[in-house]
């Protein structure tokens, strides 16, 4: 007995000594209780949305006061023209428009009923069909104050509108992020623990006494998986089309493109992991929880990011697979082109370059 618990003993003190167990251990835990009680949640908040008011009468009025004061909607342009409302659906500035026809305050009190027309971005069937409820309910709410002060109830009528998924099908919203969840994870996770490997089995220092440069090595262990990656690529692509009936409304080579750059940011991160670590063990740590977590709560995929603080959402700008599933549902979903994803190609080519920097910089020639 008294064997078994120095060995206990032993064992408390290895643990204790290993700083990166201990992160592990205490770390963790508190960081994904902070970041899941903040991230996960069904309700949709602070949505932008377009309010086209072509009636401009006191009871369009009263009705987008009550629209704007709910804590669901953030109005970011109050009055717009059909052209201007598209082109913001397109480029995803808003989720959702409302628009009161011309002779609204008249046909309310005369004809007793009026249609409003709601437009919502369907390319996100779950978030669609939340904010068109709000909306209705808002709607309701408004007529059941007006109804308590006239004898014959006004009805006012929602004409809702889905746009890229008019059948709210779940798979144009998932397939876009399962293409970034498995990328991400293959690229980053094999990159960085092959690299290790050649740590841990001592055939590194063998690597880089030969001819050939130390970049050269690095990048010839990432092309296997820059090509398994595009084939990846396509058999997802394949499914969603013939399978899942998703079509790719855009340009099929743009997809390739975008994605073959997102796949290179992704093998660089796994480079920049590989030359942090020396362990096998600790390199799959790393790109299983280090990328999986961020990838499923900061990339848009599962959780609508305006809902969370605004630090949660400053920090996603970091994660590479928020702005490859933006690109791809503008792609894909939405058949848009280049000029409306140049942005979001920028800030993935910005973020390869550094990380390439960084880990060219941190990288050792010689080992021991």
């Amino acid at each position: 007995m008294k064997q078994f618990l120095i060995f206990i003993k032993k064992e408390f003190a290895h643990v204790l000594r290993d700083r990166k167990t201990l992160l592990i251990l205490f770390g963790m835990p508190v960081v994904q209780i902070l970041i899941f009680g903040f991230a996960l949640t069904n309700e949709v908040k602070n949505a932008r949305i377009a309010i086209l008011d072509q009636a401009n009468d006191p009871a369009s009025h009263q009705l987008i006061t009550q629209i704007e004061a709910s804590k669901y909607f953030e109005t970011e342009i109050a009055v717009m023209n059909p052209k201007q409302m598209e082109e913001a659906f397109k480029q995803g500035s808003i989720r959702l428009a409302v628009i009161f026809p011309a002779n609204f305050n008249n046909e309310l009190l005369h004809q007793n009923g009026v249609k409003i027309q709601v437009i919502a971005d369907a390319s996100d069937p779950n978030n669609a069909t939340t904010l068109t409820s709000y909306v209705t309910s808002i709607i309701q709410d408004y007529l059941a104050a007006v109804n308590k002060t006239t004898s014959a109830p006004y009805r006012i009528v929602p004409e809702i509108r889905m746009l890229y998924n008019p059948q709210l099908k779940g798979a144009p919203s998932f397939v876009p992020g399962v293409m970034a969840l498995v990328l991400m994870l293959v690229c980053v996770m094999m990159t960085a623990v092959s690299i290790v490997k050649e740590k841990e089995t001592g055939t590194m220092e063998i690597l880089l006494v030969s001819p050939f440069k130390p970049l050269l090595v690095i990048t010839s262990k990432a092309v296997p998986y820059l090509i398994l990656s595009l084939v990846n690529v396509a058999s997802i692509l394949l499914l969603s089309v013939f399978v899942l009936d998703v079509p790719v409304n855009g340009n099929v080579f743009l997809l390739f493109a975008e994605s073959t750059l997102f796949i290179i940011t992704c093998l660089t991160l796994g480079i920049f992991i590989s030359v942090k670590t020396s362990s096998q063990q600790v390199a799959m740590l790393i790109s299983l929880m280090g990328m999986l977590l961020p990838t499923i709560l900061f990339s848009g995929f599962m959780f609508p990011i305006e809902n969370m603080p605004v630090a949660l959402q400053v920090f996603s700008n970091i994660i590479p697979a928020k702005w490859y599933y933006i690109i791809v549902k503008a792609i894909m979903i939405k058949g848009l082109g280049f000029s409306a994803i140049w942005k979001e190609t920028l800030i993935l080519s910005g973020i390869t370059v550094f990380l390439l920097i960084i880990s060219l910089k941190s990288f050792k020639i010689r080992l021991s």
